[in-house]
C-alpha cells in the first residue's frame, strides 16, 4: 500500500470512529435499563421479548428537542402571553365552524354525557386545532426518550411506555408510525396512552376507539373523560372577581389547582363575582398577569375537573374563554 492510500484508510477510520462517537447517545448508555424494561413487559403483558428489544434499542430514537420542548412548556407563559396563543379570531372562528359541521354529533354528547359542547370543541381546538395539527413526534420516541432521559419524570413516563406498548396490541396501532406531542400525547384530542385505555369510547359505533382519525371517537371520548372526572351537568365554570378596597387575596392564592375556599368566604373577604355563585360552593381563586396589571378569577368545581386535562389552570381558563368566543360567534347548533 503507498503512503497516499494509507493516509486515505487512516482518515477514513477516524471518520468511522468519529461517526460512531457521534451515533452513541442517552439510549447506547441506557441499554441495562432497556433490556430489564423489555424482561418485564415480556413477564408482566406477554409481549414478546426479542421483539420489544428490537424495537425499544433499535428503532426508537433519542430525540433531544423533546427535552428542550418538555422543559419549557407554554404553561409557563404569563396570562396575557398565553391567552394570546388560543383566543386568536381564526381559532374562534375555526371552532365555530367544527361545532356547525358537527351539529348532530356534539349535541348527542352533550345529551348523553352531559358536557357542554363548545367546551369539548375548545379543547380540541387548543389541542390539535380541531384536529388538524395532531403532532409530529413518534410517539415511541417521545416516551422512550422522556422513560430513560429525563429523570425529573422518568417514572410517569415509562408507565406511558408501557402503556402505549399495551395499547398498540390492544387498538392494534403500528408503534413506528403513530404520531402525537413532544410528551406523547396522540390522536385529535391528543391523550396519553394511559388515558387513552381508560377513557376513550367508540363515539361512532363501529367496534373500534380510533382517537387519531375518527371525530365522533374525539369528541366523544373528551366528553367521557370529563364525566369520568366528575363533570357536573349545567353546573357553572368560573368567573372573573371583583376585590373591594382593602380586600387581601393572598390568603386564598394557591396553586390554582385546590378547591381551597368557598364563594362565601371569598365574598367576606371582599372578593366577590356577578356570577351569582352559591355561598356555599367549593371556590379557588386565581391571579392573573394580563396586559392591563392584576386580574383576579374564582373558578368553581367544573373548573378544576378541566385541570384533570391539562394540570394547568391557564389552560382551564383559555378552555372556558374559547369555549365562550365559539359560541358568540355562532356555533350555536341550535
Amino acid at each position: 500500500m503507498d503512503r497516499l492510500s494509507a493516509r486515505v484508510l487512516a482518515f477514513a477510520m477516524l471518520l468511522l470512529i468519529a461517526a460512531g462517537s457521534a451515533a452513541a447517545g442517552p439510549l447506547d448508555e441506557r441499554r441495562d435499563e432497556l433490556e430489564a424494561f423489555s424482561r418485564e413487559m415480556a413477564r408482566e403483558h406477554g409481549l414478546d421479548r426479542e421483539a420489544l428489544r428490537t424495537l425499544l434499542m433499535d428503532e426508537a430514537r433519542h430525540q433531544p428537542g423533546i427535552i428542550e420542548a418538555i422543559t419549557t412548556p407554554a404553561e409557563a407563559l404569563p396570562w396575557h402571553r398565553y391567552r394570546r396563543i388560543f383566543l386568536k379570531e381564526d381559532r374562534i372562528n375555526e371552532g365555530a365552524a367544527f361545532v356547525d359541521e358537527h351539529a348532530g354529533l356534539l349535541r348527542r354528547v352533550e345529551e348523553e354525557y352531559g358536557v357542554d359542547r363548545h367546551i369539548i370543541a375548545a379543547v380540541i381546538g387548543i389541542e390539535t386545532r380541531y384536529g388538524r395539527h395532531r403532532g409530529e413526534h413518534r410517539v415511541l420516541d417521545a416516551l422512550v426518550t422522556l422513560a430513560f432521559d429525563y429523570p425529573p419524570r422518568a417514572d410517569f413516563f415509562r408507565s406511558e411506555l408501557e402503556a402505549f406498548l399495551l395499547l398498540a396490541r390492544e387498538e392494534g396501532l403500528e408503534t413506528t408510525e403513530v404520531r402525537g406531542s413532544y410528551a406523547g400525547a396522540m390522536g385529535i384530542p391528543q391523550f396519553i396512552a394511559s388515558s387513552y385505555r381508560h377513557y376513550a369510547v367508540d363515539g361512532n359505533g363501529n367496534g373500534r376507539r380510533n382517537l387519531l382519525d375518527s371525530v365522533p371517537d374525539a369528541v366523544a371520548s373528551v366528553a367521557n373523560y370529563f364525566r369520568e372526572h366528575d363533570w357536573r351537568r349545567g353546573e357553572p365554570v368560573a368567573a372573573p372577581a371583583r376585590l373591594a378596597d382593602g380586600a387581601d387575596p393572598e390568603p386564598f392564592l394557591d396553586d390554582g389547582m385546590r378547591l381551597n375556599t368557598t364563594v362565601g368566604a371569598l365574598r367576606d373577604a371582599g372578593i366577590e363575582t356577578d356570577a351569582g355563585f352559591p355561598a356555599d360552593a367549593r371556590a379557588l381563586l386565581l391571579e392573573l398577569d394580563t396586559d392591563d396589571g392584576t386580574a383576579y378569577w374564582v373558578g368553581l368545581h367544573n373548573f378544576r375537573v378541566i385541570t384533570r386535562y391539562n394540570h394547568s389552570p391557564l389552560y382551564a381558563l383559555a378552555a372556558l374563554q374559547l369555549a365562550g368566543a365559539i359560541e358568540e360567534s355562532g356555533g350555536q347548533n341550535e
